[in-house]
């Protein structure tokens, strides 16, 4: 796997300082460092990075330990080069939505522009505002060494860690045919700035080598709308199409991993990130006279096991 000197890694200005850093947190107890960092108590130690990045076997875990003022997410514009997404991968979603479960992973993508801070305000541009704002927690696998044409048995070789993300969506430009046509629209309805919150930090894949025993959830407010154990994906980060039995499906699939499937004729940069879907409890289930849409002040908190907590608020301009 690609090879780092930290566990976990966190991006965030010092107390009393202003420039960013990337540091390794020191913590008694990792499940809500975000939370410690909040209260004013986390510490970290400083990382060392060079042009090659956070990701970088380069990147050096020192023995400086210094006092967090503000955490951040784990990745900024200049070190995310991509953020691919997987859509329809969780079978209880799929199930929900009265969808098929595609033979291959579906694919669409975000421009970096869209990553949001730990803590951050996403906000909704007025032409999204109109009752259709919603949420996908979801697992991210994050990219650590370029890799083209890899196989099953290879990718997690290059699967740095793994962090939390929140595909933000509006959903009546993605589904609305007077909007979006025949077909799903998806890229437009998820692309606004900070449509993608990620965090709290990324954890290595040397903590976390089998993320199917993870377990996420998501709250708006406290009330709690997603739960589920990562083993419900489809297509999961290091496994075949669970629930796609027919044999001549797993064998097009050729017990496709996500980033196998990826990279396949496309190359992977080191700090691409992978939405992987998220599971059933969207905001938009049922009709759309009871769809639970993010609102103006909404406080979301996002939760994987072994991660942490992501937490963001929602804002309308």
């Amino acid at each position: 796997m690609a090879s780092v000197s930290w566990s976990r890694l966190i991006r965030f200005v010092p107390a009393g300082r202003s420039e960013v850093l990337y540091g390794e947190p020191v913590a008694s107890n990792y499940d809500d460092i975000g939370a410690v960092a909040d209260a004013g108590e986390l510490q970290a130690k400083v990382i060392v990075v060079d042009a090659s990045g956070p990701l970088s076997p380069s990147a050096k875990v020192t023995d400086e330990v210094v006092r967090v003022g503000k955490l951040l997410g784990p990745l900024d514009w200049d070190n995310c080069t991509d953020i691919k997404c997987i859509g329809l991968n969780y079978k209880k979603h799929i199930e929900e939505g009265g969808r098929a479960p595609p033979p291959f992973p579906s694919l669409f993508t975000k421009p970096t522009t869209a990553l949001a801070e730990y803590g951050d305000v996403v906000v909704i541009p007025k032409c999204a505002q109109e009752n259709e704002a919603d949420y996908e927690a979801e697992l991210v696998a994050v990219i650590g060494e370029n890799c083209k044409d890899v196989t099953p048995e290879e990718a997690l070789k290059y699967v740095v860690g793994y962090t939390i993300g929140n595909d933000v969506s509006a959903r009546k430009w993605q589904r609305n045919p007077e909007r979006a046509g025949g077909v799903p629209q998806w890229c437009y309805a998820k692309s606004f700035d900070k449509f993608a919150p990620m965090g709290p930090c990324i954890v290595s894949s040397k903590v976390i080598p089998d993320p199917s025993v993870l377990r996420m959830k998501l709250s708006v407010n406290g009330d709690k709308r997603q739960e589920t154990p990562i083993s419900d994906l489809l297509f999961d980060v290091s496994g075949v199409s669970a629930s796609v039995s027919s044999s001549s499906i797993i064998s097009r699939c050729q017990v496709a991993h996500i980033v196998s499937f990826l990279s396949q004729g496309s190359t992977l940069r080191r700090g691409a990130v992978i939405m992987t879907g998220t599971p059933s409890g969207v905001g938009c289930t049922g009709p759309e006279s009871a769809w639970k849409y993010l609102k103006h002040d909404d406080k979301l908190e996002l939760e994987v096991s072994q991660i942490g907590v992501l937490r963001h608020t929602i804002a309308y301009e």
